[in-house]
C-alpha cells in the first residue's frame, strides 16, 4: 500500500519559513524523465488518513486536468524545470552562455587559481571508498554553509544517507566535487545519476568566500567531468528557479506543484490560509520597489 507522510506545508518568506501546518501527504515527485515526456502521472490510492497528494514538477499543460481530479486543488508554486544536455561537450556548452557569463565564470576561476598559488584544485570522487572521504570532508564546509543553518538542507549525515551513498558509488551512480584553497575545503557538490539524468541534489559553500563564487566555479568544473561522462545524458536542475540554474541549463520546463487534498474542512481552511499568504507575500514582491516597503521585506526575508 502507498504510504503517506507527514509534510509541512509552509508559510515561507524567502528562505524564512514563519511557520507551518502539517498534512499527511502522498508525494508524486516527477523525475526529469517524466517531465520531458510530457506524460500524467498515475496518482497512487490514498491510504487510510490521509489528507492527499503532492505533486511536484508537473508540466504546466497538465495542470488544469489534474486540479480537476480532486476536491480541494492548490498550486503552491510555477517555476521552470531547467536541465543541461550533457551530450553536446563542454567547449559547446560554455559557447552557449552569455558574453556576460564566460567572462565572469573565467575571472572567477582565475581569481580563485592565484589564492591557490596559481591552480584551481578541484578534485573529484566517484567510488564508494572515495565518497566515503568526501563525505566527511564535505559534511566540515556543510555545518557553515546557509542551507544547513537557515534550511535545514546541507549534506545529510545520518548512516542511512551515507549507506546510500556508497552504495551509489559501486554502482557507479554518484559524482562528488570539493574545490579547496590552499589545502582546506570551500565548496562542495554532490550528484546522484538515475538512467543517465544527474541530480543536483547538494550545494554548499564556506560563507567566508561568498564573494569569490566558489559555487559557480566548481560546477563549472563538475561539468568537465561530467561531458566526458558517457553515462551522464542530462543535468537535473530538480525544482525552482534561480539565476545559477537558468545560466548553466540548455533547455527547460514550465511545471508547477499541486496540492491535491480530500474535501475536509481542515484541508479547506489550510488551503484558504496558505492562498491568503501566498497572494499577501506576491503582493509585496511586486512593492519591493517602493523604498520603504522594499527595506522591510529584505529584513524579513533576511530573519
Amino acid at each position: 500500500m502507498t504510504s503517506a507522510q507527514s509534510w509541512p506545508l509552509k508559510f515561507q518568506i524567502g528562505a524564512r519559513t514563519l511557520f507551518s501546518i502539517r498534512r499527511r501527504l502522498v508525494r508524486v515527485p516527477l523525475e526529469l524523465r517524466d517531465v520531458l515526456s510530457g506524460d500524467a502521472p498515475a496518482l497512487p490510492p490514498l491510504p487510510p488518513g490521509a489528507d492527499g497528494w503532492s505533486v511536484t514538477s508537473l508540466p504546466e499543460p497538465l495542470v488544469d486536468a489534474m486540479l480537476s481530479t480532486s476536491p480541494i486543488a492548490f498550486v503552491r508554486q510555477r517555476y521552470t524545470r531547467y536541465h543541461t544536455d550533457l551530450t553536446i561537450g563542454f567547449d559547446a556548452w560554455f559557447a552557449g552562455l552569455s558574453g556576460n557569463a564566460r567572462s565572469g565564470l573565467k575571472r572567477k576561476a582565475k581569481k580563485l587559481a592565484e589564492a591557490n598559488e596559481g591552480s584551481l584544485d578541484v578534485r573529484t570522487y566517484r567510488t564508494a571508498q572515495e565518497l566515503a572521504e568526501f563525505h566527511g570532508i564535505a559534511r566540515q564546509v556543510a555545518e557553515r554553509t546557509y542551507q544547513e543553518k537557515l534550511l535545514g538542507a546541507g549534506l545529510p549525515n545520518d548512516i542511512a544517507f551515507r549507506a546510500a551513498m556508497q552504495g551509489r558509488g559501486t554502482r557507479g551512480e554518484a559524482f562528488g566535487w570539493l574545490l579547496f584553497v590552499g589545502g582546506s575545503p570551500i565548496a562542495y557538490l554532490y550528484c546522484p545519476m538515475t538512467g543517465g539524468d544527474v541530480r543536483y541534489d547538494y550545494v554548499g559553500h564556506d560563507p567566508a568566500w561568498s564573494e569569490w563564487s566558489p559555487g559557480s566555479v566548481l560546477h563549472m568544473e563538475a561539468f568537465r567531468t561530467l561531458f566526458d561522462e558517457p553515462a551522464a545524458q542530462r543535468f537535473d536542475f530538480t525544482e525552482g528557479e534561480g539565476q545559477h540554474k537558468r545560466q548553466f541549463a540548455t533547455g527547460g520546463t514550465a511545471c508547477a506543484d499541486l496540492l491535491l487534498l480530500r474535501g475536509s474542512l481542515g484541508n479547506r481552511a489550510t488551503v484558504k490560509a496558505l492562498r491568503a499568504f501566498d497572494g499577501g507575500v506576491e503582493r509585496a514582491k511586486r512593492a519591493r520597489d517602493w523604498p520603504v516597503l522594499g527595506k522591510a521585506m529584505h529584513r524579513l526575508r533576511r530573519g
